[in-house]
């Protein structure tokens, strides 16, 4: 019950990245923002974990858990959001992104020895098909066969960041208590963004009302409490199921986009976000799950 309660919360979360991006990237450089949210997320968690009195990681496992934050926090989301800047539509972006859960299943199976059940593999071309048909006006829309080199790689180079951050979790760090763990892939993070600022970003920054209302939440909603979510899942259910539940972010955010913006949702897209969920449920009802890692005290 609290593993399903947490997955609902997460997607919930997480869908709203799309909604707080197109927010705030009118008032703010994209590489000031990241960096300066996921340094205001560090030192909050790290805070946390002094309170919490959990210990700070040393040797090869702090190193684990800055390069798995670099990863998930830093290449992620710094590199897709210059991908967009640079002429990758958004829809694609979400596209491209939704066959992370793909790379992890993938991943998982050649390197971390688990197995999937062949219904695992028909839910997750099902979900990813629901994305497709939920994103495919937006990609029409925006023209992809437009679409140059560069901008593809760094979309490319984001999807795999992330994998590799969500597949570092399931490692020797999965005993570290989850506030630490937090604070210190948020500064792996934040040290990607922070460079990615001084070599090719600026410091346009306007002060508008709803940037700081944007920033709030992208440090307490998505970075502290989403990707803690995330990492709780990862460690306790295996790096697939939950990067399953990533298909639904952009059948949501289209959703959600409709409810605050405007945007028209047709009868394919609804299709689609009926795909992605059943598919997404079909995915994540194999296996038992795995015994929970006791958390430090």
């Amino acid at each position: 019950m609290l593993a399903l309660a947490a997955s609902v919360l997460f997607v919930l979360i997480w869908s709203t990245g799309f909604i707080v991006a197109r927010a705030m990237v009118p008032h703010a450089a994209p590489e000031l923002i990241l960096a300066i949210r996921l340094t205001i997320t560090t030192l909050l968690l790290a805070a946390a974990a002094w309170h919490a009195r959990q210990a700070m990681p040393r040797g090869r496992r702090l190193g684990l858990h800055l390069v798995a934050g670099a990863m998930l926090h830093g290449v992620y989301l710094t590199v897709s959001w210059w991908a967009v800047q640079h002429g990758m539509p958004a829809g694609v972006m979400a596209l491209l992104g939704s066959l992370q859960p793909l790379m992890v299943a993938v991943a998982s199976v050649l390197f971390l020895g688990e197995r999937l059940a062949g219904r695992a593999w028909i839910g997750l071309a099902i979900a990813i098909g629901g994305v497709a048909c939920v994103l495919a006006p937006a990609i029409e829309r925006s023209g992809a066969g437009s679409i140059s080199l560069l901008p593809a790689v760094a979309a490319m180079v984001a999807v795999l960041g992330m994998t590799g951050g969500t597949l570092i979790q399931r490692g020797s760090i999965a005993g570290d208590g989850i506030a630490i763990s937090g604070a210190v892939q948020n500064g792996g993070g934040a040290l990607v963004a922070i460079a990615a600022t001084l070599l090719i970003g600026d410091m346009r920054w306007d002060n508008a009302p709803l940037l700081w209302a944007g920033l709030a939440w992208s440090v307490l909603g998505l970075s502290a409490a989403g990707l803690t979510l995330l990492v709780w899942l990862v460690r306790h259910q295996g790096p697939t199921r939950p990067s399953m539940l990533l298909l639904l972010v952009p059948p949501l955010a289209a959703i959600e986009a409709w409810l605050l913006f405007g945007e028209q949702l047709g009868p394919v897209q609804i299709v689609g976000f009926a795909l992605a969920l059943g598919g997404v449920l079909l995915g994540r009802s194999q296996g038992k799950p795995r015994e929970p890692v006791a958390e430090p005290a």
